[in-house]
């Protein structure tokens, strides 16, 4: 497609001297998206919790949605006039492409999908598996509906299409840590294809809705250098609007893992560093080329009792009687307003459901915030040619290194 008609692009405002990050400014057709930033998780078209307006108290710039889970509901989404107009969130939006949420079912060779090599299993029951990876889609039995189902890179272009979000994520293979480098070969080709059917896909539909819906393509490949570099390769002359970057790795390898791959793409691309939130990711992330960011661990660790603080977090279910604000340094409508911990402790304790939901509110819009206002630093950082600096203090005060 002519770039002309895309309303998709991507400018560098400044860069990390010495370093693959940069500052930089998405375009889209519901607004720009300034980077580096985190993205908020809205699985079913909002978060939970969260009202469009907190949304905007607390500088989100856009919201990720899951293919899967609004599949159903996409073609209401489609007649609304797209995800922004449907959510009313009316900013620029994303959606994942679901495959990690199938393959979360049971995946491969009936692994189920694990961060952590001492807890994968192995399941050879194959009544018990409930999800299969062929050539042709990933097959699944649905626990919500109760019946099985497949989707496969076409089903997925076509559900995301109509829900309309400015970007969307290529259907790619997730494997695991406890996965072969032999596995990651076959599934990396797997990928590769899918990544093919699925531009042929998104070309016949993006503009369905009268605007642009730009695609990234995701990289897999596992912690093997060969093998990252590879398929970066091959993705840089594809014609992808960005980049997700996925996969299950150790937190240590995260820098490596990720110059190997901006070492191999387009300068000039967006890239978007999928389900990470911890502050020495998104730096490290930031630093290494990663333009955005999104997990749900904000807001699920918050709806647990842990808050973030510019000097680490804790658990308000500990602090009874506590005067203090969640953290003296921040701005989100939650502190400004002035709740303390001790209050937000009694709101978490409390037997009242409605006390619960303003607790997950208040909660919520702050570590959403904090992780935002990160973000919104770290930009500032690297216009102000200062990155290295911010990110060392920021990293020793949060870890007390």
């Amino acid at each position: 497609m002519p770039n002309e008609q895309r309303a998709f692009s991507f400018d560098i405002d400044a860069r990390i001297p010495g370093h693959l990050g940069r500052a930089g400014t998405i375009h889209t057709p519901h607004g720009d998206i300034h980077t580096p930033t985190f993205i908020t998780v809205g699985t079913r078209g909002f978060v939970r919790y969260v009202s469009n307006p907190d949304m905007r108290n607390i500088h989100a710039q856009a919201m990720l949605s899951n293919a899967y889970h609004l599949r159903n509901t996409c073609t209401e989404i489609a007649q609304a006039g797209g995800l922004a107009a449907w959510s009313g969130w009316s900013g620029p939006t994303v959606t994942d492409s679901g495959g990690f949420q199938v393959m979360s079912l049971g995946s491969g060779l009936g692994k189920v999908v694990s961060m952590d090599r001492e807890k994968e299993v192995v399941n050879t029951d194959k009544k018990e598996r409930l999800a299969l990876v062929t050539e042709e889609a990933v097959h699944f039995h649905d626990p919500f509906t109760d019946q099985d189902d497949a989707i496969g890179p076409e089903e997925s272009m076509q559900i995301q299409c109509a829900i309309g979000a400015d970007i969307h994520m290529a259907f790619d293979e997730l494997t695991s840590l406890a996965d072969t480098y032999e596995y990651n070969q076959e599934a990396l080709a797997r990928t590769e294809r899918w990544a093919l059917r699925s531009l042929a896909e998104h070309r016949r539909h993006c503009m369905d809705l009268g605007y642009y819906q730009a695609l990234y393509g995701v990289l897999q490949g596992g912690r093997w250098e060969d093998l990252r570099r590879s398929t970066a390769k091959k993705y840089a002359q594809m014609d992808f609007d960005g980049y997700g970057l996925g996969g299950a790795f150790l937190k240590e390898d995260l820098g490596e893992i990720l110059s190997w791959c901006c070492e191999e793409l387009p300068e000039k691309k967006p890239r978007h560093l999928l389900g990470l939130s911890r502050p020495d990711d998104i730096l490290i992330g930031v630093e290494q080329g990663a333009d955005t960011f999104d997990c749900v661990a904000p807001t699920r660790e918050a709806r647990h009792g842990r808050i973030y603080t510019l000097d680490g977090y804790y658990n308000v279910g500990k602090c009874a009687g506590s005067t203090e604000l969640l953290d003296a340094c921040c701005d989100c409508p939650t502190c400004q307003a002035g709740w303390t911990r001790g209050q937000l402790r009694d709101l978490l304790k409390s037997p009242n459901r409605d006390d619960h939901e303003i607790y997950f509110n208040l909660a919520s819009v702050h570590n959403l915030r904090f992780i935002i206002r990160l973000t919104e630093q770290a930009r500032q950082a690297i216009l102000d040619g200062c990155y290295e600096e911010f990110k060392e203090q920021f990293l020793k005060r949060y870890y007390h290194l």
